[in-house]
């Protein structure tokens, strides 16, 4: 696949890209990418709904599942199937195929996600990746906002993450910030000050409304969580793709470990805070489609 030069290289700058994701992905080559973490909108306030999925051998699939063998997906009639949903994952669904095909063989997928999507993504990764590809579900927990009285209440978020090759990836656990032991006492005084390696329950405060931190972007995530992302299962300059970039926290976490960075989003807001947060850290560039369809 050709790349346009002033796009992408893997030589070139580090980049924040503004244009629709779908066409800026499909100028991107094959497994350019040691790491793809994504953040997409979590389909709030849609009914509840049950799709009808089935994934099938096929000859022809353009899914590789168990042991190696092609599936397609085929969808049937949908219970309760809102617009809202079926937009949601006819939108979705495409830009994972483009994230599993720009990944390198040794790379690694992070899929964020609250519990209203999840379980859907869970079975589409699947079948698109391979059950033995699976890593982890990672619950990112946090105490913070409404507490409603009728329901056990939601204070979490759901990180899947998927290999490319369940033999050969990258996983750095002893570049992982640790963390306090919650016994100190029940472990030797050598083991507590080390601290202890995170599990896959990860608990960090959101980021602070009042804090050095704070963009203003709405949906802006901890620099933690992606420092932890990138320290476990990159290394230094490994390259890092995130196309529902927001607030660009992936790059500014990939900037202060030395890792490379490609951010896309078309949000005008999103791409105005990158511009103040990254600054020199990157080169921001206007996606040639995005030029051709606004003739700009």
């Amino acid at each position: 696949m050709t790349v346009p030069p002033s796009l992408w290289t893997p030589e070139g700058d580090n980049l924040v890209i503004s244009g629709e994701n779908g066409e800026v992905l499909s100028q991107l080559p094959d497994g350019a990418f040691n790491l793809i973490y994504l953040d997409p909108p979590f389909n709030t306030g849609r009914i509840q709904s049950r799709p009808q999925t089935q994934s099938v051998r096929s000859a022809t699939g353009t899914r590789v599942g168990f042991h190696g063998r092609s599936y397609e997906t085929i969808r049937g009639i949908a219970l309760s199937y809102d617009d809202a949903f079926a937009d949601y994952w006819t939108f979705l669904e495409p830009r994972l195929e483009e994230a599993w095909r720009l990944l390198a063989d040794s790379g690694t997928l992070y899929l964020h996600l609250d519990y209203r999507e999840v379980h859907y993504a869970k079975v589409l990764l699947d079948a698109l990746f391979g059950r033995e590809c699976f890593l982890n579900e990672i619950i990112w927990a946090y105490d913070y906002g409404a507490k409603p009285k009728t329901r056990w209440p939601s204070k979490h978020d759901t990180i899947l993450v998927y290999v490319k090759d369940p033999k050969n990836y990258t996983f750095n656990a002893d570049a992982v910030e640790r963390e306090p032991y919650m016994a100190p006492g029940l472990v030797t005084a050598e083991k507590a000050a080390r601290g202890k390696m995170p599990t896959d329950v990860w608990w960090h405060t959101i980021v602070s409304p009042t804090g050095k931190e704070k963009t203003g972007y709405p949906t802006q995530k901890p620099l933690g969580i992606l420092r932890r992302i990138l320290q476990a299962s990159t290394n230094e300059g490994d390259w890092v793709l995130d196309f529902f970039a927001g607030s660009g926290t992936t790059g500014a976490a990939a900037a202060a470990l030395g890792r490379r960075f490609v951010l896309v989003d078309e949000n005008q807001e999103a791409l105005s805070v990158m511009t103040k947060r990254l600054g020199e850290q990157a080169r921001f560039v206007v996606a040639p489609e995005t030029i051709r369809a606004t003739g700009s």
